[in-house]
């Protein structure tokens, strides 16, 4: 099915050039491995190179690149994902993002502590917004 038609809730709450970017990549991985999740972590991995995930919705990122360790170093790396959030921006930025979400002692937060903190503020973002 093309992915148009299924785009997850967080691309549907973004910029036409997100979704775009999901579902060509979809599309083409889908055609290349099959229908099913590696496609489908095709598709967002494209997604992640030029977008950061911003609450419930994906954003463009300042500068395009792998987000995270899980990204430079590819399927076989033991590395973990950050879940959009581009782990690789500065702490300033970051630390923008997180008064965005309204996370509370961003300021005294190391850069890690402000990724995970807005891994979850994002969580608790998209999950809100399904439920309305």
């Amino acid at each position: 099915m093309p992915a148009r038609e299924e785009l997850p809730s967080t691309l549907k709450r973004s910029s036409k050039k997100a979704q775009e970017t999901f579902a060509k990549t979809h599309d083409s991985a889908v055609e290349q491995y099959g229908e099913g999740e590696r496609a489908h972590r095709t598709a967002f991995s494209a997604v992640k190179h030029s977008f950061e995930k911003v609450g419930d919705h994906w954003e463009p990122k300042e500068q395009k690149g792998p987000s995270d360790a899980k990204a430079a170093g590819g399927r076989d790396t033991g590395a973990e994902t950050a879940g959009g959030v581009d782990a690789n921006a500065s702490k300033e930025h970051l630390a923008g993002i997180a008064k965005r979400l309204e996370i509370r002692g961003r300021s005294r937060m190391t850069k890690a502590e402000l990724v995970e903190a807005i891994q979850k503020a994002n969580a608790r973002e998209s999950r809100r917004s399904l439920n309305r």
